[in-house]
């Protein structure tokens, strides 16, 4: 909660005009293009204080407050709270957004789930601070290994692979801790380096007593405790950024290339290197809207040595975020390589922007070390949503989607901001 009072802290609170109004300000609001945009704060003053006239040099507050609804048949009904927060740091004009969120939340099942995520760039963008902190008792549904194709090399193998796409459910407790830090060494350009943990304990499958399940099948031939392990390693990335807006970019490009090096004497259980690529791409298709959008995703992680736990390998939704894959739950697929494309187009529905609109459509591809080849078998997946424009100072939408995919897998996705 730190970083949010610090962004909600900044200088960017509520002010009024004064009788003598300068000629900055007049040509601030003119160039002001939230003016004509309906916001959830407008919609609240209109109904609780319908009186009010509106102050059009009052500044939004960076901060969005919302409940936190959700339902899966895996964790029951959540119920919660989050807050995301935005503000530009410092005078310079080029300064990119920095954003800030966190939510706690609890489940009918038991479930509890706390994370507090930033991305914040300095005055002038000569830092760039990324990272995350999660705290959570988690109940995990588990598909698998691979993209669904069946290896028959073994009866464990067939199980592993879990060709139908029988659901397990695997509870544990979950602590993540990650941080990196970017120095900008050329416009755009950023290299960073930082560390992350991430621990699970009390890991077990409460309705199969078989050791014959897909978790217990890769932690015994892989080496790792069924009951707890650590994934901790070193981070290096390059990353080059030109987005217009963090939370929702009307054009410009974002990249980010790492390597991760999982290593014993930092605790992890084994070590390991990845590689992770990041690459989106945001077209605006009308100078006058440019709410229409066209954006591209492409997501990946390639584990290149060693070995990495179950639970921690890439896959359906293990994105920075959890936002990839709409259309199936986290982990739906997995494996020790893995690859991620999707196209989104974003469109304005009401003039006042209050309420626009989404269609997408994704593909995954992962390798399963049963046979199976990075890129041989592909899952797509699809649907459309709506958007709610909850904070325009900040570019913030309430994301609502239907999405389906394969194996009759489909579902609602709630989130604050965009997916990507």
């Amino acid at each position: 909660m730190l970083l949010l009072a610090l962004l909600a802290g900044l200088p960017y609170t509520y002010s009024q005009i004064k009788p003598s109004v300068d000629s900055l300000k007049i040509h601030s609001l003119r160039n002001d293009t939230t003016r004509a945009q309906y916001d959830v704060g407008d919609l609240f003053t209109s109904i609780f204080h319908p009186k009010r006239k509106p102050d059009p040099f009052k500044k939004k507050s960076p901060v969005t407050i919302i409940p936190n609804f959700a339902y899966n048949p895996s964790i029951g009904a959540q119920i919660g709270i989050k807050a995301v927060a935005g503000k530009v740091l410092g005078k310079d004009k080029n300064t990119l957004m920095s954003i800030a969120a966190t939510s706690a939340s609890i489940t009918t099942k038991g479930i509890i789930y706390f994370y507090l995520n930033h991305n914040v760039y300095t005055p002038g963008n000569k830092w760039n601070l990324q990272g995350s902190l999660v705290a959570a008792k988690t109940v995990l549904p588990d598909f698998g290994l691979g993209i669904g194709n069946a290896s028959h090399a073994s009866e464990a193998d067939f199980i592993l692979s879990n060709p139908d796409r029988k659901p397990y459910v695997l509870h544990a407790e979950y602590y993540n801790f990650r941080e990196k830090v970017y120095k900008q060494i050329a416009k755009s350009l950023f290299v960073g380096a930082g560390v992350s943990f991430e621990i699970r304990r009390k890991i077990e499958d409460r309705l199969n007593t078989s050791d014959l399940t897909p978790y217990n099948i890769y932690s015994d031939r892989y080496g790792f405790n069924r009951n707890q392990y650590q994934s901790n390693g070193l981070l290096f990335n390059v990353q080059y950024t030109t987005r217009d807006n963090q939370n929702r970019a009307y054009k410009g490009i974002y990249v980010d290339a790492g390597i991760r090096v999982n290593q014993t004497w930092m605790a992890s259980s084994k070590n390991a290197v990845q590689i992770t690529t990041d690459f989106r791409k945001y077209w605006s298709l009308s100078d006058s809207n440019p709410e229409h959008v066209l954006a591209f995703w492409n997501w990946g992680s390639y584990l290149i040595s060693g070995a990495l736990p179950y639970l921690e390998l890439p896959g359906t939704g293990r994105d920075t975020y959890y936002r990839s894959g709409r259309g199936y739950t986290v982990t739906y697929f997995k494996g020790p390589k893995y690859f991620y494309s999707e196209l989104e187009y974003r469109f304005p529905i009401l003039r006042n922007k209050f309420i626009s609109g989404v269609t997408f459509g994704n593909i995954q591809s992962a390798s399963d070390d049963l046979g199976t080849k990075l890129f041989q078998q592909w899952q797509p997946g699809g649907g459309a949503g709506l958007r709610v424009l909850f904070n325009k100072a900040t570019r913030t939408n309430l994301c609502l989607d239907y999405a389906i995919g394969k194996y009759g897998s489909k579902g609602f996705f709630l989130g604050l901001t965009e997916v990507f």
